[in-house]
């Protein structure tokens, strides 16, 4: 259990997330999975970097038991561990493929929206159930996957989009089957390794300026409006009910 780094072949380092049983990530492993990205990115051999995980989803946002558990003291940690996880995949120094497959919710989306590039297994779904669990956040990130109003139905929903769907809108880059998700991402990787290492990390710097949205700034100010719901009592209200039949 935990986050681990390897090195498979040439120029690509594997980070990959496992906390069973759904990949629901503590305040502590999100701190874990943003190191790991950054080392990798650092590391002057990688030329790109490839972010899976192990288990039933690749990603099924934070640990709702330990904010249930430890209240705003760990709702603030999640805050900041997730920013810092986002940002790192954001700001790796080279670029990062997210490898996707069964769930992808939550912060999964906030991973995936700052990725270079996704492939996604035939089984993925992408979705912020963020209302359900009474928290908001990673629209910002959402919002990079899906056009404007659809973002914003699938937020106030809940609803999920399928891999297939995201095809579409041309932000995951390849779907396959689920036993072919690793080497596709792998292959994905290999070629953008194959480029020059220097002017790779010159090229993800020259992308990240040219974007039109702050992605750190805009998500901090999403996350006020959850730190707003937690001291009105609306968030815990909403978490109280989370998997509860009928809720």
């Amino acid at each position: 259990m935990g986050v681990s780094t390897s090195c498979v072949e040439k120029g690509v380092a594997v980070v990959t997330v496992g906390f069973p049983p759904v990949n629901a990530l503590p305040v502590a492993g999100w701190f874990a999975l943003a190191d790991a990205v950054r080392a990798a990115g650092r590391d002057p051999q990688v030329r790109c970097v490839v972010l899976t995980a192990e288990g039933r989803g690749f990603n099924a946002g934070v640990d709702i038991k330990e904010i249930q558990k430890d209240g705003n003291s760990a709702l603030i940690g999640a805050n900041h561990a997730c920013a810092e996880a986002f940002a790192a995949v954001y700001d790796c120094a080279v670029p990062v493929v997210a490898a996707v497959h069964g769930f992808c919710l939550g912060g999964g989306i906030g991973l995936v929206g700052n990725a270079d590039a996704i492939v996604a297994s035939e089984d993925a779904v992408f979705g912020l159930p963020e209302l359900d669990r009474g928290a908001l956040g990673a629209a910002t990130h959402l919002a990079r996957l899906v056009p404007h109003h659809l973002m914003r139905a699938l937020y106030y929903t809940s609803r999920t989009a399928t891999a297939a769907e995201l095809h579409a809108h041309g932000s995951v880059w390849q779907v396959v089957p689920r036993g072919e998700l690793r080497a596709a991402a792998l292959t994905l990787a290999r070629e953008i390794a194959a480029k020059d290492g220097q002017l790779l990390r010159l090229a993800k710097a020259a992308l990240n300026g040219i974007d039109p949205v702050d992605v750190r700034r805009s998500y901090r100010f999403e996350q006020g409006f959850t730190f707003e719901a937690g001291l009105s009592g609306v968030a815990g209200r909403v978490r109280a009910g989370f998997g509860k039949e009928g809720a």
